[in-house]
């Protein structure tokens, strides 16, 4: 009983007037019986107090809802369920453990339940790395109708754990945008087709607007009317996403690594390839080959992958690029689009590594995916106060510039590139699949 039991701030403040009363009693007489008289009442409130929290039948549970995984980046709602059983009226402050994760240390909520009611709280935590999170035990710190002590109550004392995987939700958000045909959403943008591909659908009517290098006029003979081939766009091609798991990949924006934030969007790309009826494939690499899984458009594939992408994590070391050309050539069977998720911080690290990425590209069409550094780019964007701040900035533009040369290098060689910033990875990496699907180039 001793140990449940706390004081609250309002006893403490009511500590604090009745010792200036006090206080004040040595220099106005009259004010010193007053003092005596208040803390007596104060003592007998704390005493009611105590005997209603601790009266038969105060019984308090709490229900913690969770969902049954976290996305990666996602605000995920958890939801408490608070039911007063007791015959009070119950002022509590809830106190739930999150995970260490988080890192919050000052997670309080307060609320009033009638006696017999029900009380539901939801609060949104943001996971910013995959993993096993732990919730402990839900506090609550029952207070009754003067709020001078407060009575600890543990529930859910078990602990509850939930899994952190790659974003779901933007999944699916993403796959709205992708495969909308009647409006152009903000962000996914419609590509114009130049010819068309040479996979035959079926042999239809002629219709005002069709293209007239696609009649049929053998077809057309027969039928004594015009008919023209119509195609579809080409399938079952293999698009495999290749992660960096290096340390250039540990850098953090907005509370996620450039990992993560490609773990989000190869999950996304792959949903929008087995989408188009194309076959998708990963494989992770750094110092030493990662996960791999075969390029397939099986239903079962994205679940394989989620699985896969779940126990990636960063190693502290330099990328073997000589791995990837390694994986590209025994791994993979036949020509395919590999879309690389890496990061270039200087040009000397691009010239490094391009003789191999040149040798990639030879075998498959390459795209490499890396970031632009937001943070630098919204420091050059400020108005220089000083000559040293014109010196900074000066350095931080070269930067972006070097970034922008990298693209153009890349671009030389005949290797695609896309340098995008880590927020919008993947809705820039699912425009440039589609772009080059439009183009027929895959």
């Amino acid at each position: 009983m001793f140990k449940s039991i706390y004081l609250s701030n309002r006893f403490f403040l009511a500590c604090g007037i009745l010792a200036a009363v006090l206080a004040s009693g040595f220099f106005i007489p009259p004010l010193f019986p007053i003092g005596q008289v208040l803390l007596l009442l104060l003592l007998g409130l704390c005493v009611t107090e105590g005997l209603l929290l601790y009266q038969g039948g105060m019984e308090v549970k709490a229900i913690r809802v969770l969902p049954r995984m976290f996305g990666l980046g996602d605000e995920n709602p958890v939801q408490v369920q608070i039911q007063n059983n007791s015959r009070l009226k119950l002022g509590i402050m809830v106190i739930d453990e999150l995970p260490i994760q988080f890192q919050e240390r000052d997670f309080k909520h307060h609320c009033e339940i009638a006696a017999g009611n029900t009380h539901s709280m939801e609060y949104k935590v943001v996971a910013t790395e995959r993993g096993e999170y732990a919730f402990g035990a839900t506090n609550l710190f029952l207070s009754g109708p003067f709020g001078l002590l407060q009575r600890r109550v543990q529930e859910n004392k078990t602990e509850q754990k939930v899994a952190v995987y790659p974003s779901v939700l933007q999944m699916k958000q993403l796959e709205m945008l992708a495969l909308d045909r009647i409006t152009t959403p903000q962000g996914i943008k419609k590509i114009r087709r130049i010819g068309h591909s040479y996979e035959f659908e079926q042999i239809k009517n002629y219709v005002p607007g069709d293209d007239y290098r696609s009649i049929n006029w053998k077809a057309s003979s027969r039928r004594d009317t015009l008919m023209v081939n119509q195609y579809e766009d080409e399938r079952a091609q293999q698009v495999y996403c290749v992660i960096d798991k290096s340390r250039v990949m540990r850098m953090p924006f907005k509370g996620l690594s450039l990992m993560e934030y490609a773990i989000n969007a190869t999950l996304a790309i792959t949903n929008i390839i087995i989408q188009k009826h194309d076959r998708a494939g990963l494989m992770t690499f750094s110092d030493k080959i990662g996960a791999t899984l075969k390029a397939d458009n099986r239903p079962s594939q994205l679940n394989l992958l989620l699985n896969a992408l779940y126990n990636e994590k960063e190693r502290p070391l330099e990328a073997n690029y000589e791995l990837l050309f390694y994986l590209s050539s025994k791994l993979i069977i036949g020509r395919s689009l590999l879309l690389l998720f890496t990061n270039f911080e200087s040009s000397f690290a691009l010239e490094r590594s391009l003789p191999i990425l040149r040798r990639v590209n030879r075998r498959h069409l390459l795209v490499v995916v890396f970031f632009e550094n937001t943070e630098i780019r919204e420091f050059a964007e400020q108005d220089a106060s000083d000559l040293e701040g014109i010196y900074q900035q000066t350095i931080a533009r070269k930067y972006l510039s070097e970034k922008a040369q990298m693209v153009q290098k890349l671009r030389q060689y005949g290797i695609q590139s896309v340098l995008t910033r880590p927020e919008d990875l993947s809705v820039s990496t699912i425009n440039k699949y589609l772009e080059l699907k439009a183009r027929g180039l895959i």
